[in-house]
């Protein structure tokens, strides 16, 4: 507060008193640094979209530019294909959620990069020629163009006609306009060359997104006519397939395809594009973010099962991230180690005791002794100084972890059968939920790692060394002088073998196409009843010391993340939440809607004890409950009638009247709506049986 005294006499600040301050939580502070921690994950989270298709579009840009600049050249090559016209076979798979914005990059690339004239087309709006040559048109010149209608020319005179005739002519004027333009700086030979490619004769671009969709005639006659006007319209095409390559032979006959010069350019497949985003984003210590088993399962399974989209996949993951930071008030330290380690010392004392409520931390006091216990609970400073400690460890965990995890698998991934599964997602999922090395597969693939031949198991360790050499914690980098000096003993292995302990019955077992369970046990028993009875060999007895290598490194680095204290503030676990958000049940929803149209209507007098049907309800609502009441046929005129005595009880009839429960014309309509509706809402159908009678397809409490 400033009093000003007089004009001469200056200001005086008085500042108010400390005893008034009230101390605020960490997350109600003006510079609040959960937003700051959403900002930085979602700026991560786009740029890796954004990086998904990066190599496939840069392959397009680069196709375009180079048979633009072909035109260019006069060699008897170009010349031979200059009445083809240059097309891009794009297969892109099948997760279809993601083209749109595949083919939106796509389109901004090649307008900022290549040429200001790119159109994109879909099938649904091109059902015949004249429409897929105004699509073109418009997209590409920014005009109306009329359907040789003279009234429609009349009112918009500025419409052209719809011809690529018209197209052509307006690309002639567009380049001589452009060059006739006066540079307005020197350039030199090579920049007045790329000018004069980009700037006077830029290609013309048409994004065909679903050929799959197009009707074939349409797209036969539509490249018919483009390659007669190839010497006048640099044209290139772009096919976005979701199938495979051989949908153009079996869309387009010889006689067209061979007006065509086509590059096939595969993108990778949408797994594939999955195992990007959880190596980048969740197998790695540099993401403090991260997702509880069930969590994790759900939206693998959403992508597998529903719709294949990375896009989804990533939504998912940042409605995980809102939900976290909104429902988790010690979300705050999911951050960077510096920051995290900075907002432990700022906690207030209702986060303290957010902290001591904590089911793992919780556990963690247990462990101590009585002492100890009694300052973790009482003593907020020293709390501080414990929360900062456990959140190191819990930094060195995800450091150990991630790069143990890789090396199991590594290891694991070249058995039969997979038993750790083929994805390291898999092997992820099953170390968040409990001991991996408690679990029969882990002892199973154990005993196999004990049958690898020396090459195999060579070739993975080094693989394994490179993962271990590359981690920057402590215990990994000890991890890996142990493992190197283990290939180390391999080297000096000069030891000479016999044919059976040098060959791995592994081999034979890949070599089989099919192998049952019980050929695999048997192979196993056997081979465990030869070793007995034998000695082992230097080489066996190295190898069964890198498998305890191994299986040391796997009890002590994966242990799952509920074992460690604070994990809450790092993982997110409500995977209810996830589900109800984005695998919804749209079914649920109408039901409700029809049962209790107060839910979503919010007005209390359509309120109604369950069973009964409120007579002010919707017409819907009320062919609805009435038609629960019913069996597997319902009889439209009962059906009828006692729908006409509930609306004639809302219209407040008298009940004694001679026309309470008469069917009029208009409540005749009325009915006949909404029986139309459930219908098309799928709760009844017509039936053959009986013809004034339909058929009711819901049962139970739907």
């Amino acid at each position: 507060m400033t009093c000003v005294h007089s004009f001469f006499q200056g200001c005086f600040v008085f500042k108010p008193s400390s005893k008034k301050r009230k101390t605020r939580s960490l997350g109600e502070t003006c510079v609040n640094p959960k937003s700051k921690n959403i900002t930085w994950i979602y700026v991560l989270l786009e740029v890796l979209q954004e990086e998904l298709n990066k190599k496939i579009l840069d392959s397009l840009l680069d196709f375009a530019k180079k048979c633009s600049t072909t035109r260019q050249h006069c060699d008897w090559a170009s010349k031979m294909r200059a009445n083809e016209i240059p097309t891009a076979a794009l297969v892109l798979g099948v997760n279809v959620p993601d083209h749109d914005m595949t083919f939106q990059s796509l389109f901004d690339l090649l307008k900022h990069s290549v040429t200001p004239h790119v159109v994109s087309v879909q099938a649904k709006e091109c059902g015949v020629l004249k429409h897929l040559l105004k699509r073109v048109l418009e997209g590409l010149m920014d005009v109306a163009v009329d359907d040789d209608d003279e009234e429609e020319m009349e009112q918009n005179p500025r419409s052209v006609h719809c011809s690529l005739s018209t197209l052509s002519d307006w690309y002639t004027a567009k380049t001589k306009k452009s060059s006739s333009a006066t540079p307005g700086k020197k350039r030199n030979v090579q920049d007045e060359d790329e000018h004069h490619h980009h700037h006077q004769t830029p290609p013309v671009v048409i994004i065909f997104k679903d050929l799959e969709g197009f009707n074939p005639r349409v797209l036969q006659d539509f490249i018919s006519i483009c390659s007669r006007y190839i010497d006048r319209l640099p044209l290139m095409f772009i096919f976005g397939i979701a199938t495979s390559p051989s949908t153009v032979q079996h869309m387009l006959p010889h006689s067209v395809s061979s007006l065509l010069c086509i590059e096939l350019f595969q993108s990778l497949s949408c797994t594939q594009h999955l195992a990007t985003v959880i190596d980048k984003l969740i197998l790695t210590a540099q993401f403090p973010f991260k997702l509880n088993g069930k969590v994790m399962q759900v939206l693998i399974s959403i992508f597998l099962y529903h719709d294949f989209s990375v896009r989804n996949f990533i939504k998912g993951l940042q409605l995980a991230l809102l939900e976290h930071f909104h429902s988790q008030p010690l979300s705050i330290l999911c951050c960077k180690k510096k920051e995290a380690l900075l907002n432990v010392t700022l906690l207030s004392g209702r986060d303290l005791e957010t902290v001591r409520q904590l089911p793992s931390f919780i556990r963690f006091v247990e462990k101590q002794e009585a002492g100890e216990q009694v300052k973790l609970m009482t003593d907020d400073d020293h709390l501080k100084e414990a929360c900062q400690k456990l959140i190191k460890d819990l930094r060195k965990y995800h450091k150990s972890y991630y790069p143990v995890l890789r090396c199991l698998h590594t290891l694991t991934s070249l058995l039969p059968r997979y038993p750790l599964g083929k994805q390291i997602r898999e092997l992820h999922l099953i170390c968040l939920e409990k001991n991996v090395w408690e679990n029969e597969d882990y002892q199973s693939a154990m005993k196999l790692l004990k049958m690898l031949a020396k090459d195999e198991l060579i070739t993975s360790l080094r693989k394994c060394s490179e993962i271990l050499s590359s981690a920057k914690s402590k215990k990994m980098k000890k991890a890996f002088t142990e493992l190197d000096e283990l290939l180390a003993k391999f080297k000096h292995l000069d030891v000479q073998e016999e044919p059976e302990s040098v060959t791995s019955p592994i081999r034979n077992l890949q070599q089989q196409k099919k192998t049952d369970l019980f050929q695999l046990q048997k192979t196993l028993l056997e081979m465990n009843e030869s070793r007995r009875s034998k000695k082992k060999s230097p080489f066996e007895l190295l190898r069964n010391e890198v498998v305890e290598f191994i299986d040391g490194l796997v009890t002590c680095h994966l242990p799952p993340p509920e074992s460690q204290t604070l994990y809450e503030v790092c993982y997110y676990s409500s995977s209810a939440t996830v589900r109800r958000h984005l695998n919804a049940t749209p079914r649920t929803s109408i039901q409700t809607a029809l049962s209790s149209p107060c839910f979503y209507l919010q007005n209390e007098s359509l309120k109604n004890e369950d069973g009964t049907v409120s007579n002010s309800a919707p017409d819907i609502c009320i062919a609805y409950k009435l038609h629960l009441e019913c069996g597997r046929l319902i009889n439209l005129y009962d059906w009828l009638e006692a729908y006409a005595t509930v609306v004639s009880a809302a219209e407040g009839q008298d009940p004694d009247c001679d026309t309470f429960g008469k069917v009029d014309d208009v409540k005749h309509a009325r009915f006949i709506r909404s029986v139309s509706e459930l219908e098309f809402l799928g709760f009844i159908k017509s039936t053959r049986q009986k013809t004034d009678h339909v058929a009711r397809l819901t049962w139970g409490g739907c």
